[in-house]
């Protein structure tokens, strides 16, 4: 009997407190801004917040399967106004996510100007629209050190094998950052400083921030594939990121100037991997990577060069995306629009 009261008792207390497993707590996360967005296990969401150079979990305790309908949803940034109670030009849509826990996303906004105030959004598969309680919620923060001012000291997150990955610019003399910080969070050291060779500008830099990246397995080895504005595609081995390392990535292709990338998956389809990039001015970009693992660097002054690819003309002016399921993208459009599309 007393054993079974003892196990209630401790039923209870991780009740009050969180999810105690992963060092979650009960309370209200202080976010100064909602950022970047990755998801870990169980509908762990991990929010950046570069205005307070910090990075929150938070359980949506959203892990119930919504069905793998298509989810389109006409004018988001709208029906995003209406559910936090303002209007359409006080909205600004910063991320997208799935939960791959259940399939519904997350949108990470910004309400007014600058930084604005921080909201995270849930879109159901059935294209409901519901802001996030972040009040009495299941949270834990890690502040990030030596931040460099602004909106670029996180510019990405992902989650791989317990561990997240923030790319952004620190105050280091390699400003260019990436830092691995294992979950549940203790504390984040300085990050390993990332130096490439930008083809398009004939140079090594050390100060320009990766835009976006994902994880990806090339050969054996675990790989962040990042790109930069203008566009170089690097490789850089995770292994090699360690606090206060110096790290120089392999640049595998130079995608064009005047561009800045701005999302990116990878998918598998007919047994072949690529990687799907959403530009600024080059449109989406299908990039095999069948030739990751033995492309040349880039070590010169370029053009275009490198890994090839390939421009998915019948998708324009896509801002934002995320892999829905093993067959179909999830994509955020210039004009606002959600729409599922099958994978090209």
């Amino acid at each position: 009997m007393r054993t079974k009261l003892l196990v209630a008792a401790l039923v209870l207390a991780s009740a009050a407190t969180g999810r105690a497993d992963d060092g979650l707590t009960k309370g209200t996360p202080e976010m100064k801004s909602a950022t970047a967005l990755a998801f870990g296990p169980k509908g762990l969401l991990f929010v950046g917040d570069s205005a307070g150079a910090a990075i929150f979990a938070i359980d949506t305790g959203d892990t119930k399967s919504a069905g793998d309908k298509p989810l389109n949803v006409e004018k988001l940034d709208s029906k995003i106004a209406a559910a936090l109670g303002v209007t359409d030009k006080d909205v600004k849509i910063n991320d997208i996510r799935v939960n791959p826990a259940s399939g519904n996303v997350y949108v990470s906004v910004s309400r007014g100007t600058g930084a604005g105030t921080p909201a995270i959004v849930k879109v159901a598969r059935d294209g409901t629209v519901t802001a996030v309680a972040l009040k009495d919620v299941a949270f834990s923060k890690v502040a990030i050190p030596n931040p460099k001012g602004g909106a670029e000291v996180i510019t990405q997150l992902g989650f791989v094998d317990g561990k997240v990955i923030v790319a952004g610019l620190s105050s280091e003399a390699f400003a260019s950052t990436l830092r691995v910080i294992p979950f549940p969070f203790k504390e984040a050291d300085k990050g390993s400083g990332i130096e490439i060779y930008h083809g398009a500008h004939g140079k090594l830099e050390t100060a320009s921030p990766i835009r976006t990246f994902v994880a990806y397995k090339v050969g054996t080895e675990d790989n962040i594939m990042a790109a930069y504005t203008c566009t170089p595609l690097v490789k850089i081995p995770v292994a090699d990121l360690k606090a206060g390392a110096k790290v120089k990535g392999t640049t595998i292709a130079e995608l064009g100037n005047g561009n800045k990338p701005l999302d990116m998956i990878v998918y598998t389809k007919d047994k072949k991997d690529y990687l799907l990039m959403a530009n600024s001015k080059h449109g989406v970009l299908k990039i095999p990577t069948a030739e990751f693992a033995t492309a040349t660097p880039i070590t010169a002054k370029t053009g275009v060069a490198g890994v090839k690819a390939e421009t998915v003309k019948e998708l324009v002016d896509v801002v934002q995306l995320d892999k829905l399921d093993d067959t179909h993208a999830i994509l955020l459009f210039k004009n606002g629009d959600l729409k599922t599309v099958p994978l090209p």
